[in-house]
């Protein structure tokens, strides 16, 4: 039964992985772009949602005399917190990529102004908030429900795996079943011939930002309320994971982000059960490494020519 326990603390960290990596998945799918700035705006969608939530409780330094029940303050601060982390995202692509794109940019110089906007992140929140950690506030009560033989399961794990399959069933119908998502494959193939059939290539490229760091937000709320002390670099190593998980699971593919998000989830909580916590991380990324060398693509990647 204990097998159990784990399967199920691995489908919620694995969970956690997954939202992330779409974002990844869903940036570079389009614009060949690793934006290695989105494990920070995951973090600061957590801290966005912990200053939403505790306006509304009228807990915080700014009191607006909202002291809402938790279960109203948590069914607006998830669809604000998505929202305005969705903002911070667009914002960046506003000022930072679309300039470098407009110019013909190497990617290179992408990829190192994408680490910078992140450091930018950072850094701006340890200014701005200090180095002190906070803590999330209680917007669920816990429920935990007995499944017997000493295996448990709380109603918040159950939300954060369910999300997580939704947000993956979603994506997966918008660029395989609409308009818009044909649009964001079609920039994938060629992104010179799309303008010319009459497609605003930056209304999809914002579009794709928005729907990557809504999820980035989505994962931040949800994990600010499993793991509720906040801090400056929270998204640092979370993100670096979960990019590691999008490349396993084949980066540009849907599927290859939830599959790849899950399976860093399963291999780190496996690790731990039989080993001490110390060797999560070095084990799951040797497994990883190996997965990479036997397939360099990835689970579902394709090997892709470039024309000169």
């Amino acid at each position: 039964m204990e097998i159990f326990q784990h399967i199920l603390n691995a489908l919620q960290f694995g969970s956690f992985y997954a939202l992330i990596a779409l974002g990844y998945t869903l940036v570079y799918g389009v614009l060949r772009l690793i934006n290695f700035a989105h494990g920070d705006i995951f973090m600061v969608g957590a801290y966005i949602a912990y200053f939403v939530a505790v306006t509304l409780l009228g807990i915080g330094g700014l009191h607006l005399g909202m002291d809402m029940h938790p279960a109203l303050a948590l069914a607006i601060t998830v669809p604000a917190t998505m929202i305005l982390t969705a903002l911070v995202g667009v914002a960046l692509e506003r000022t930072m990529y679309r300039p470098l794109r407009r110019k013909g940019a190497n990617r290179l110089y992408v990829v190192i102004t994408a680490l910078m906007a992140g450091l930018m992140l950072e850094n701006g929140n340890l200014a701005l908030l200090g180095a002190s950690r906070k803590r999330f506030p209680d917007l669920l009560e816990k429920v935990v429900w007995d499944l017997g033989g000493g295996v448990s399961v709380t109603n918040l794990k159950v939300i954060v795996i369910v999300a997580a399959i939704a947000v993956f069933l979603l994506l997966q119908f918008i660029v395989t079943r609409t308009k818009i998502g044909m649009a964001m494959r079609g920039i994938s193939y060629d992104k010179f011939a799309i303008p010319l059939m009459g497609i605003p290539l930056d209304t999809i490229i914002v579009f794709t930002f928005i729907l990557g760091s809504s999820m980035a937000g989505l994962a931040g709320i949800l994990f600010a309320m499993s793991y509720p002390i906040l801090e400056p670099y929270m998204g640092a190593l979370i993100g670096w994971k979960a990019f590691i998980a999008a490349v396993v699971g084949g980066i540009g593919d849907i599927r290859g982000a939830i599959v790849g998000g899950f399976l860093l989830g399963f291999i780190e909580i496996g690790v731990v059960a039989v080993f001490p916590s110390t060797l999560r991380d070095l084990f799951a990324f040797s497994v990883l490494l190996i997965i990479l060398w036997l397939r360099p693509t990835g689970i579902f990647g394709v090997a892709q020519t470039t024309k000169i």
